[in-house]
């Protein structure tokens, strides 16, 4: 009988895992800017990371947006494709998202990751053990670049792993704190995973030894929210990079694989896609969901639209220049 009644609830709690059936968390807001505001204060404030803060508010000074200047705050995030279990890190958002109790939202952070050439890893890991007052221990190429540091630097405001870390089952990769907060939101790191020292704190204490943790880089993410579609894009490596450094960034076209991913999600409605405004949402990449598509209610649908037909990745929607030319994208 007690057999019975262990495996019933288990049957109850697989019937719940995914309770939380949006497919979004959060809503976008907008503030007016303080005098002496920045997006870098702005973003710590409302647990946003830099990058997606100033994605979001392309025309607006990063260091000085000014008084009464209206800053949206982009916290509506459509959910990574995805299991929806453990920690999924999704390295193009730079967020992770915890997914705890199945009958709420997952809870999620902004993060720090991998600056070029030393880019954290994607794949399946786990948390391994976890550590308060973590010790700091630089690696061998980081005493080649610079002789100058120590050995080792215990716990306190010093330690660059902050005042909490979780390591992962792949070596000399960790999610951890930061005596650099302004480096959240960015591509910084040496390859580790960095966090708010109160979003670390907070993780720290909700997360269990032996977590899934599922690393993906998916810039793309698609849903139906209502009877709307919505894309929301974010920047690929090299347009973080532009977009930070206040370059126009560099146009990247869909790929054969986003294309197809956008279309499984618009399902029926996939024939009815048009796909200039997709691609003018890609473009921008503003990190926002952004409607895209309305569901058709009438029994005659729409003629289909014309999709690109290259499977080549370089060759998927439009050439860049056309895309820049026709959408006047800099504008």
């Amino acid at each position: 009988m007690k057999r019975l009644l262990i495996a019933a609830l288990c049957l109850i709690s697989s019937a719940h895992s995914y309770a939380y059936d949006k497919p979004y968390i959060g809503e976008v807001r907008t503030i007016n800017a303080a005098y002496d505001d920045t997006l870098s204060y702005l973003a710590r404030d409302y647990n946003l990371g830099y990058l997606e803060l100033l994605s979001a508010n392309q025309n607006v000074d990063p260091w000085m947006p000014g008084e009464g200047t209206e800053i949206t705050l982009p916290a509506r995030h459509i959910l990574p494709d995805a299991p929806r279990k453990g920690i999924v890190i999704n390295l193009a958002e730079m967020r992770l998202y915890a997914y705890l109790d199945s009958d709420l939202a997952p809870v999620t952070y902004p993060l720090g990751i991998g600056r070029e050439g030393l880019e954290t890893p994607t794949g399946q890991t786990h948390i391994r053990y976890k550590m308060a007052g973590p010790t700091w221990r630089p690696t061998a190429r980081m005493r080649e670049e610079d002789p100058s540091l120590p050995a080792e630097v215990g716990p306190g405001y010093e330690n660059p792993l902050g005042t909490h870390a979780l390591y992962l089952g792949w070596p000399e990769y960790l999610i951890h704190g930061t005596n650099r907060p302004f480096g959240i939101g960015r591509r910084v790191s040496s390859g580790c995973i960095r966090m708010y020292p109160e979003a670390i704190t907070k993780l720290f204490e909700i997360i269990d030894t032996g977590t899934a943790v599922n690393v993906i880089d998916q810039p793309i993410k698609a849903a139906w929210i209502d009877d709307t579609l919505y894309i929301e894009a974010h920047t690929n490596s090299k347009q973080s990079i532009e977009r930070e450094d206040g370059n126009t960034i560099t146009p990247s076209p869909l790929t054969y694989d986003e294309i197809q991913y956008i279309k499984r999600i618009a399902g029926d409605e996939a024939g009815t896609i048009d796909w200039d405004i997709i691609n003018k949402i890609v473009l921008k990449r503003n990190g926002m969901p952004m409607p895209a598509l309305t569901r058709k209610t009438d029994a005659k649908k729409a003629p289909q639209a014309e999709e690109p037909e290259s499977k080549d990745t370089e060759k998927d929607i439009l050439t860049t220049a056309q895309n820049a030319n026709r959408l006047n994208i800099n504008n």
